[in-house]
């Protein structure tokens, strides 16, 4: 199916049209575009009889389904789509031990969502579909992820295709893009994103808009301690991140939700970060949480601000 059958407000034109020039544009045979595409490709003929998506680890297929050739190339595949952010994943047996232990984050949002039973679902900045996958068992009408970094793109795409979950989707597009689907989604999913926007208050409005009446907002965010409603702005980087704009205390992030016309706003949990839930593995082996923070005082990061916490609010569409 396709969603955009039964999203009557969203703007089918652009939205295609967009579609038209990304599959253009992904079909030359770049290398940068070969290099996420072939292993998509290799393993095309393969699918899983099995999976779990209730499990903290998202499970497609298991070992026995496969020969040892056939699981050697989704071996390769699945190596070829480093760094892999988001998780756990375990694919035919091989288990994916990701930077992020994700399920940590699944379970502090689960039991604040909403009855998804039926409804439309947008996870913006999706990665991997991690949290897309996690939906499943909620029977969500459809599920659709704005992702506009390839490697994350044929990451999801490779993996649905092993899972065939038909009302998955993935757009290559970015928050940017929300403006196309008005009055369109009974639940966003907004984690890890807003931080690197130049303009939040203006992006959370066009967020607002993309809900329907009544639709629940889920925005997952680093802030800094404090009670009063101030939001740093580090001079080039966070935490040795750069494009990081405004990292907000809870009470800022609650203030600019209020703003933009957003009821009900809950802030429903904060907690420091650790090399507990982001860490290096052998699946992500670049820097990660220990690297960003001084080594001499873990409340402060690498260029002396405070350490992030991890902040989650719930908010509701008034209508």
């Amino acid at each position: 199916m396709d969603y955009l059958d039964f999203l009557h407000s969203a703007n089918r034109p652009a939205i295609r049209q967009l579609r038209q020039e990304t599959e253009s544009r992904l079909a030359q045979p770049k290398k940068g575009f070969l290099r996420f595409r072939e292993p998509y490709e290799a393993i095309q003929h393969l699918r899983a009889k099995f999976t779990d998506f209730s499990s903290d680890a998202v499970t497609i297929g298991q070992a026995d389904e496969l020969n040892q050739a056939d699981r050697q190339l989704v071996y390769e595949a699945m190596r070829a789509f480093m760094p892999w952010r988001k998780g756990p994943f375990n694919i035919f047996g091989i288990e994916i031990d990701s930077e992020w232990q994700s399920q940590r984050k699944w379970n502090r949002i689960a039991p604040m969502l909403p009855d998804l039973s039926g409804k439309v679902i947008a996870d913006i900045g999706c990665n991997n579909g991690y949290y897309m996958f996690r939906t499943i068992p909620h029977q969500p009408k459809a599920v659709i992820g704005f992702e506009p970094f390839l490697q994350h793109y044929y990451c999801f795409n490779t993996l649905n295709q092993l899972a065939g979950v038909d009302n998955l989707f993935m757009e290559m597009m970015g928050v940017e893009q929300i403006n196309l689907f008005p009055d369109c989604f009974d639940l966003i999913l907004l984690m890890g994103i807003i931080y690197h926007r130049i303009s939040p208050v203006e992006m959370l409005r066009e967020i607002r808009a993309a809900l329907r009446p009544g639709g629940t907002l889920i925005l997952e965010s680093q802030a800094i301690p404090g009670d009063e409603p101030v939001a740093l702005f580090p001079e080039s980087r966070y935490a040795k991140v750069p494009g990081t704009y405004f990292v907000p205390t809870a009470a800022c992030l609650k203030n600019w939700l209020t703003r933009v016309g957003f009821a009900e706003v809950e802030i429903f949990c904060c907690h420091p970060m650790s090399n507990e839930e982001q860490r290096r593995t052998d699946w992500m082996t670049f820097e990660s949480y220990s690297d960003f923070i001084d080594p001499t005082n873990p409340s402060l990061t690498v260029e002396g601000y405070p350490a992030p916490l991890r902040v989650f609010l719930k908010a509701t569409n008034p209508g």
